[in-house]
């Protein structure tokens, strides 16, 4: 059986960010900090930035409607990954990452109300289960950790809106621009946050300045970043109510295998849990 473009799309973006997702923090475990981390992954969105125009013929579309959709886009993206820095300095990781998994709620609600995009009851119980699988996948017990006020919890929602507006204007913008395109304006977008990634990069506190974790850190992103353009190819051809939940669901679910792999780290019984359904819900939506 011929597999659909939407989903082999989807499923490299899985399979892409959930290997990203098992190994960024071995560079931030070594003291190579998050942020610039983030600078690292701007620049490596050069390299499929280059294939994208390479394909269209170095011409992305110029007209209002499309450079409005690509900075859009890019905006919501690169921001939502910026803020989430914060976030994680101010709130713990267990109490923040299950409201940003939570996104595509919002690219949803917005695909069902403004798209009017429909599914059929089996994709609907696929997404039923894969939203209740998403908080389960982001639990963490709660540590040592300690709650610094309640601007985590704001800044967190924040996260949760962009990331789930960004991939509604995503589905939105194929309709009237290449992919290819799309994915030139977000690397632009990227790259002029760096600036800002510098601002909140504390380099008073110990870091480590070997050359190698620039390299791997670059070996690391370049799987986000090839992922995030195979994920504009996935609203391309698919729906916005099956693509995001998919996504969203999977690449925790390889994050979660290999970590366990790499780091001998069992996950807590409410994780396994999450990655059943997951598997289940990946299952339904891949009709």
């Amino acid at each position: 059986m011929k597999i659909k473009p939407w989903l082999f799309f989807a499923l490299c973006t899985t399979v892409f960010w959930g290997i990203w997702g098992a190994l960024s923090e071995l560079p931030v475990k070594e003291g190579f900090p998050a942020t610039l981390g983030y600078v690292v992954w701007a620049i490596t969105m050069i390299i499929p930035a280059v294939v994208a125009l390479r394909i269209i013929r170095w011409k992305p579309e110029r007209h209002k409607r499309a450079i409005l959709y690509g900075l859009l886009i890019g905006f919501f993206g690169a921001a939502g990954q910026l803020i989430l820095f914060e976030a994680l300095k101010r709130g713990p990781a267990y109490l923040v990452f299950p409201f940003v998994s939570l996104s595509p709620l919002v690219t949803i609600f917005l695909s069902l109300v403004v798209l009017k995009e429909k599914a059929s009851v089996r994709s609907w119980v696929g997404i039923i289960i894969a939203l209740v699988a998403i908080p389960l996948l982001s639990y963490q017990p709660a540590g040592s950790e300690n709650q610094n006020g309640s601007l985590w919890i704001f800044l967190s929602l924040i996260v949760f809106l962009f990331w789930g507006i960004q991939a509604y204007f995503m589905r939105v913008a194929n309709n009237h621009m290449k992919a290819e395109s799309i994915f030139f304006y977000m690397t632009l977008v990227s790259l002029g946050l760096i600036p800002v990634a510098l601002f909140y990069t504390d380099f008073k506190e110990g870091m480590n300045w070997s050359v190698k974790w620039p390299l791997i850190t670059a070996g690391i992103q370049i799987l986000n970043a090839v992922g995030a353009l195979f994920i504009v190819y996935a609203f391309r051809f698919g729906k916005a109510i099956i693509v995001s939940p998919l996504t969203n669901t999977g690449a925790p679910v390889i994050t979660i295998i290999l970590s366990l792999l790499i780091y001998g780290v069992f996950p807590h019984v409410v994780i396994g849990t999450g990655i059943i359904l997951a598997i289940v819900a990946i299952f339904l939506m891949a009709e």
